[in-house]
């Protein structure tokens, strides 16, 4: 068995490939554009609810666009704007109600304006990561913080408060580069049902809408302060992660685009040293993250059966040596990072910015049938897997990183899961002027994990990560990332944003009848109860706290947690 487990992780690594079927449209019609629905890039939402709509449209104009939402505002039709990519994780892009309407961003991705002289590019909201990194570059210029993942639009990063790493300039998050934007959003019969309003550095309101959940109109123009174009200089480390908690506490105002991969259960975590150097270093160093590549279905069927049968026997030990081989092949790889674009061999790695800041080759190339695909493309046999993301403020950093060593310490095997999905990804971000952005310095927490085709089965040490999403949420005053978790991650979120009366305010202005509110964005705001599902086994997909042993099943009871004793978690009841 341990022999099978590293030979399918060789295998998945040595069969993942630049180009296959890309992602699926998220949105689906049975008659043209009408009787619509719409999900997320990994095939369902953290409830398993469905989302359906009347009809989708697609402008490809800003005049198509504020058509559009003036005569869904006369009808009163609920309205949500929708990306091309769709992977914010919770259902920001469902509309409510019989008669939902669906604004696509897809055909609403051009460049605007590039000015070299003033460094700003603006563009429209559905481009893509990928693109803008790429015509950025071809203007000299960059972009120095954004996702690592190329496969998001420059409007759902607004939206949801997405962000690199850093502390350095203005922070890590895409947001904190906006100058200007556009809006279009309801109004009433004597404006013709419709308002577009332009917002600058020095409008207060540009602090709403460039973080905005999506309920404040359509965003139609972006426009980035951007930087001349640079080169960097990238190391990865591996280190015990004995001193992490102070390290975390400075390693990010020593190196620019710092962060850190941690494996708790190894007690090993991996540094990025990474920072800026002369246009004339010599490299042509290039980010192609194998995690991002398309890969065979085979090989991605033979690790989901692995990791299914692992779970089904309770097999921990599988699961760490699984989680050993896949961190060691991929420090072995750099991780896809080449020197040359074609081969590793050893760092530094030199290379231009818009080389080295992003990756996703598996949204490259031309259907084939599904014999290769993204690893997480629900259409094959693959990952499928929860997220928990949340930023914790540097000053109570250390404390809850030696409380999740001290979990460790406790229950030695129980996040070797965490290790098959490249561990736990750390990355800094800093305060920002934005209502809905981070409230202070801090480092966020990016935990991937399985996830159960079955929402009635357990977890192999489901009390473990439970206790750790409470921990961070409820002892450490933890802020959600808007684009990803569970919905325990938002119980009590909003009460953690100084300014979010100011937001609400401002969403009323610009939509009082709330045609770009959803049930869901009423729940995650304070408008409305219900982010907490109370049904048979509803912990167990983070749907809420358990409080009773119904919420859990499958042998589990409603406990105490280790460390965090406040915690209600779902634990085996013979452990």
């Amino acid at each position: 068995m341990k022999t099978l487990i590293s030979y399918l992780v060789i295998l998945s690594i040595l069969f993942a490939i630049a180009n296959g079927s890309p992602p699926a449209d998220p949105i689906k019609c049975s008659n043209r554009n009408l009787d619509c629905t719409i999900q997320n890039t990994y095939g369902t939402f953290p409830d398993r609810s469905i989302c359906h709509a009347a009809e989708v449209a697609y402008p490809t104009t800003e005049e198509e666009l504020i058509s559009i939402v003036a005569n869904a505002t006369m009808l009163k039709r609920k309205m949500k704007a929708a990306t091309k990519t769709s992977h914010s994780i919770p259902k920001l892009m469902c509309p409510d109600g019989e008669n939902g309407l669906i604004i696509s961003t897809k055909f609403l991705n051009q460049t605007l304006n590039v000015n070299q002289s003033s460094l700003t590019m603006t563009v429209q909201p559905g481009m893509e990561l990928r693109d803008l990194i790429s015509k950025a570059a071809d203007a000299g210029m960059a972009l120095p913080y954004a996702p690592y993942w190329w496969g998001v639009t420059v409007g759902g990063m607004l939206g949801t408060g997405a962000h690199g790493s850093s502390l350095w300039g203005s922070g890590s998050a895409v947001h904190d580069y906006v100058v200007r934007l556009r809006i279009i959003s309801p109004a009433g019969a004597d404006e013709g049902y419709v308002k577009v309003r332009t917002l600058e550095i020095g409008d207060p309101d540009l602090d709403a809408a460039k973080v905005s959940l999506g309920v404040l109109g359509v965003i139609s123009q972006i426009t980035l302060k951007l930087q001349p174009n640079f080169k960097r200089s990238l190391t990865f480390l591996e280190k015990n992660d004995s001193d992490l908690g102070d390290q975390a506490l400075t390693f990010g105002k020593a190196h620019e685009f710092a962060d850190f991969n941690w494996f708790p259960s190894q007690k090993k975590v991996v540094y990025r040293i990474d920072d800026r150097v002369p246009t004339n270093t010599s490299g042509k160093g290039l980010d192609d993250f194998i995690g991002f590549r398309s890969t065979s279905s085979l090989v991605l069927a033979a690790l989901r059966t692995t990791e299914v049968a692992q779970e089904l026997t309770r097999d921990a030990n599988g699961k760490c040596i699984s989680g050993g081989a896949n961190t060691l092949a991929l420090t072995t790889l750099a991780y896809g990072y080449t020197n040359d674009g074609i081969l590793f061999k050893g760092y530094p790695i030199v290379g231009y910015h818009n080389r080295l800041q992003a990756s996703g080759s598996c949204l490259n190339g031309i259907q084939d049938g599904l014999l290769t695909a993204c690893p997480w493309d629900p259409r094959v046999k693959g990952l499928f897997f929860f997220q928990t993301t949340f930023s914790i403020g540097l000053s109570k950093v250390k404390g809850f990183i030696e409380d999740v060593q001290s979990l460790v310490n406790l229950v030695p095997k129980a996040l070797c899961g965490l290790d098959i999905y490249n561990g736990i990804l750390m990355r800094y971000v800093t305060n920002s002027s934005a209502y809905l952005g981070k409230q202070e310095d801090g480092l966020d927490f990016d935990l991937t994990y399985y996830r159960s085709k079955d929402p009635t089965k357990p977890r192999l040490y489901e009390d473990v990560i439970e206790e750790i999403e409470q921990m961070a949420m409820f002892k450490y005053g933890a802020l959600p990332h808007w684009g990803k978790n569970r919905n325990v991650a938002f119980i009590g979120a909003i009460e953690k944003y100084a300014k979010a009366d100011e937001f609400l305010n401002v969403k009323n202005e610009y939509d009082p009848d709330g045609l770009f509110s959803s049930e869901w964005t009423d729940q995650i705001l304070g408008l409305k109860d219900g982010i907490s599902i109370i049904r048979d086994g509803c912990a167990l997909e983070g749907l809420c706290i358990c409080s009773q042993d119904i919420h859990c099943g499958g042998g589990y009871v409603c406990s105490p947690g280790r460390i965090y004793k406040e915690a209600n978690v779902c634990r085996l009841s013979s452990s």
